[in-house]
Formats: structure tokens, C-alpha cells, sequence
């Protein structure tokens, strides 16, 4: 029997054109049971799969990025507390930025130097989500941790550079002060 032509009269068929494509038209339910059952044929055995079992949901491969993660311990510095001091920070950067914008750097450096560390702090937080998401240990080994290490250097100097302007030089409000006058 095949699924190509129907297995009675098969010649009437094709001269009336009442062929159906790929499923043959039976009369009785038992020939429809029969046409419609699983094959010998269709079942893949396993010497026909190089040795390798079927696993449902797809092949699994140890020590790579299909593994499950690990979950971290507990820690009060990432989770929700981490999230809610990130809106937090967000959110205050706006009246303190208002706040350096009305008031001049140099009568306020304690002022200056929060929003200048603030925005650092910001900006570290954006980039570490950045790199967590994209530069993953787990799919890159090498390049993930330089990428992490590489920003915590970055954030290092900058609040570095940030703390000798703002005390040895003109600070970062009268420096935007200066520039949007320019």
C-alpha cells in the first residue's frame, strides 16, 4: 500500500483525476486506520543514528551554553535591592543635575562632586548590565571577565579624574557652565 496512490483501483483514479496528492481515498474505516498507522519504514532506528539516542526537546551538550545556569548566592547588593537602588539613583540624578544647573560648581563642590560620582556610578550600572547581557563568561571565557575587569579600571579612573578636576580645577558644572556658554 502506498500513501501516494490510493490502493483500490488506482487506475480509475488517475483517469477520473480524483487523486488526492499524498492521502488515498478509503471507503472503509478499516483501510483509513490501516492508511493513517505509523510505518516500519518511518521509525529511525538507532544504529541508523550514528549510535545516538533521541532526546526530546533537542540534543543537550555538556560544558556549554546549553547547560542550565547556576544560581547565585543570596546577596543584598544584586537582586531587588540592586534594582531598586538603580531606579533610585536614576531617579535623583534628575534634581540633582536641576539643582548643579541653578546653583554655580564652585559655591557648591560637595554638590558637584555627588553628581559627578553619581553619574559614574550610573554610567557603571548600565555598562555592567550591558556586559552581562552581551559578553557572558559562560559564552565568552576570556573576553567576558577582561570585558567586566576592564570596566571596573574604567569606572576606577574616571572617579579619579572626576575627584582631581573637581578639586584642582574648575569642577563639572562650571566646566558645562563654560562649555554651553561657549
Amino acid at each position: 500500500m502506498s500513501f501516494i496512490r490510493p490502493a483500490a483501483s488506482g487506475s480509475a483514479f488517475r483517469t477520473l483525476g480524483l487523486g488526492l496528492g499524498g492521502r488515498g481515498l478509503h471507503t472503509s474505516r478499516a483501510l483509513a486506520i490501516r492508511a493513517s498507522s505509523i510505518r516500519r519504514d518511518a521509525v529511525i532506528a538507532a544504529d541508523e543514528t550514528a549510535g545516538f539516542k533521541y532526546v526530546p526537546g533537542g540534543p543537550v551538550l555538556k560544558g556549554t551554553v546549553n547547560d542550565a545556569t547556576t544560581f547565585p548566592e543570596p546577596s543584598k547588593s544584586h537582586g531587588s535591592y540592586h534594582w531598586a537602588f538603580e531606579r533610585v539613583l536614576s531617579a535623583a540624578l534628575v534634581p540633582m543635575t536641576v539643582g548643579a544647573a541653578v546653583s554655580t560648581g564652585s559655591a557648591y563642590p560637595i554638590m558637584d562632586g555627588i553628581l559627578a560620582v553619581s553619574l559614574i556610578v550610573h554610567s557603571h550600572i548600565g555598562f555592567d548590565s550591558c556586559i552581562a547581557d552581551y559578553v557572558h563568561k559562560r559564552k565568552f571565557p576570556v573576553l567576558g571577565p577582561i570585558a567586566f575587569w576592564a570596566l571596573r579600571i574604567a569606572t576606577g579612573l574616571s572617579v579619579w579624574g572626576v575627584y582631581e578636576f573637581n578639586t584642582n580645577d574648575i569642577g563639572l558644572t562650571e566646566l558645562v557652565r563654560r562649555v554651553w556658554t561657549a
